[in-house]
């Protein structure tokens, strides 16, 4: 590998919290001032049914400091989230009724709500589990009805009218099976929006489905979130290539991807559990085929284990233990380096890469401007990458490797030509290529 190495610069500035909507193309998100939106989320679905307010302040510090922009909870908790109290002591409804909230523990949500828009982070809302309106498996019980879903959309909606940074998530690991099931989730939605004209909503449905399936005709569903499976070698670059064919165009998001040490396929013997390498596959799988962002999830994190509650899927240590695990550490990675290229105006391309991209194998993926003279290429494993050497014909390009572990760049030496060692055939790599005009533009790294 020729060329001398720099690290990532460790600074990192969020973006203030403005409004968020879809851009012209509807295919990215962006602020009302114009500026790109990287959805970089993280599953923290128990996080106001099981935190105090200390705990969530540094779990918020922790995750802004690494670089996430967004955070992912649920208002109606999964884990027996209606009956168990919530570190306050408090549950969400008087007799399980949703016309009936209970004033104390929105009180904490309210702070909550607050405490990420002073941090500067997003929050992915989801008004509830789907266990609440289709127990299916979990603690349920089923307390929705369409009139009832109505009114507390309208509760949600009125009560945080004026919070420019939720994002509103409905469904919760669930599709609709019946009419009923639909139907509900419409007048939520419906009850939501009548508050909220100009808020951007999304569906969070089970394993291998993409919102778009089950509401894409929706005219509430502006942002097309899907689940992949927690399974190591995982082909989700399938559902964002799948969304992207969809009319009407938008974002797209795998808003629930395999966790870090979470037991492969969920086994519950344990014997091999999803690592870092596979968060960051995932990750660049679907950003390199047009996603408008991606969530993080760690099994430990989503349901907040504290080493006393019982510890689902193999949970092996707390949740304030598993904030500095690796794959949590390379997520800011990943956002420092879309951040620092014109990413809103990249596209797959696929073209690009010559020879046989076996589908068996982990395939390499391509980004770039529409003139190409901003390319990035995704290489989970491999000797080399080979690229059309029409590429070099025009302007004098230069070359980096990015390494998505460490954020180690490193520049390639001597003369660029259409075929590209990887430093490494064991790891991931990503591969720059900018025409050497636009060198002054890109800021990745501390050159000191």
């Amino acid at each position: 590998m020729d060329g001398e190495s720099h690290q990532l610069d460790a600074t990192f500035t969020p973006l203030p919290v403005k409004p968020l909507r879809i851009t012209a193309n509807q295919r990215y998100l962006e602020n009302t001032d114009g500026e790109p939106f990287l959805w970089v989320g993280d599953t923290a679905w128990e996080l106001l049914h099981r935190l105090s307010l200390n705990e969530t302040e540094l779990y918020f510090q922790n995750r802004k400091d690494k670089g996430f922009s967004l955070i992912q909870t649920v208002v109606l908790a999964e884990l027996d989230g209606l009956h168990r109290p919530n570190a306050n002591g408090e549950v969400p409804l008087h007799e399980d009724n949703p016309t009936r909230p209970n004033e104390a523990y929105f009180a904490h949500v309210d702070q909550v709500v607050a405490m990420a828009e002073k941090m500067g982070l997003y929050l992915g809302l989801l008004p509830t589990w789907g266990d609440k309106f289709n127990k299916k498996w979990g603690s349920g019980p089923e307390v929705f009805t369409p009139a009832n879903a109505r009114a507390f959309g309208e509760f949600l909606g009125k009560r945080y009218a004026k919070c420019p940074h939720i994002v509103w998530i409905l469904g919760g690991d669930r599709i609709p099976e019946t009419a009923l099931h639909r139907e509900i989730i419409e007048q939520m939605a419906g009850g939501i929006r009548n508050q909220q004209a100009h808020c951007l909503m999304s569906y969070h449905p089970s394993g291998g489905n993409l919102a778009s399936d089950h509401f894409g005709k929706a005219g509430w569903l502006d942002i097309d979130l899907f689940q992949s499976r927690h399974q190591k070698g995982f082909r989700e670059y399938r559902f964002t290539r799948k969304g992207r064919k969809r009319n009407p165009p938008r974002p797209i998001i795998d808003g629930e991807p395999g966790y870090e040490n979470i037991p492969n396929l969920l086994n519950k013997w344990h014997f091999q559990r999803l690592d870092a390498s596979d968060i960051r596959r995932a990750a660049y799988w679907n950003l390199l085929s047009g996603a408008a962002g991606h969530t993080y999830g760690c099994n430990e994190i989503w349901q907040m284990y504290d080493g006393k509650t019982e510890p689902l899927f193999g949970a092996q240590f707390s949740w304030k233990e598993a904030l500095d695990l690796p794959g949590a550490r390379q997520m800011g990675i990943l956002r420092r380096i879309f951040d620092s290229l014109p990413w809103q105006q990249m596209v797959p391309d696929p073209s690009l890469l010559r020879g046989v991209n076996w589908w068996a194998r982990p395939v390499k993926i391509a980004l770039a401007s529409p003139d190409r003279s901003w390319v990035l290429i995704y290489s989970p494993q491999g000797n080399s990458l080979t690229v059309r050497s029409a590429l070099f014909r025009k302007k004098e390009k230069v070359a980096f490797w990015l390494n998505p572990e460490t954020g180690e760049k490193t520049e390639v030496k001597g003369r660029i030509s259409s075929r590209f060692q990887v430093p490494d055939p064991q790891s991931d790599w990503l591969l720059l290529l900018l025409d050497k005009a636009n060198l002054e533009k890109w800021s990745l790294v501390s050159d000191r």
